[in-house]
């Protein structure tokens, strides 16, 4: 299957030169997301719980609009700010996976985009 850019309602084209969703060879590669509303600029306010749920529904978001779910996730990579936050986070994170959750990688940086404090990477199989 050769690689496909889906052009779908839920997908809003990107202000960035890349794509938001990808398809190729069975698999559905969804660029970093981050806790933002769709069409804003920046975090959603609430602190790490606010915007790792926002960041999670915005990853939903995009799957629905492919015909997924969050079951189909079978890797995650998530950038974090600062690493303090990582149990707060993973505690939302938990909530979105109860059972048989993806493989992950969590990664500290010093910086993320637009000073969000996390960011998540998503690759899911149909």
């Amino acid at each position: 299957m050769p690689k496909t850019v889906p052009q779908l309602p839920g997908i809003e084209p990107s202000t960035y030169p890349f794509s938001k969703v990808v398809e190729a060879n069975g698999f559905v590669f969804l660029a970093g997301q981050v806790g933002g509303v769709p069409g804003g600029h920046g975090a959603v306010p609430g602190g790490i719980e606010a915007e790792t749920r926002a960041m999670l529904d915005n990853v939903g978001r995009l799957l629905t609009s492919v015909g997924l779910d969050y079951a189909d996730i079978v890797r995650c990579t998530i950038y974090l700010r600062e690493f303090g936050d990582f149990a707060a986070m993973n505690a939302v994170y938990r909530t979105y996976f109860p059972t048989e959750p993806p493989t992950r990688a969590t990664v500290g940086v010093t910086a993320l985009a637009e000073d969000y404090r996390v960011e998540i990477e998503v690759i899911a199989a149909r």
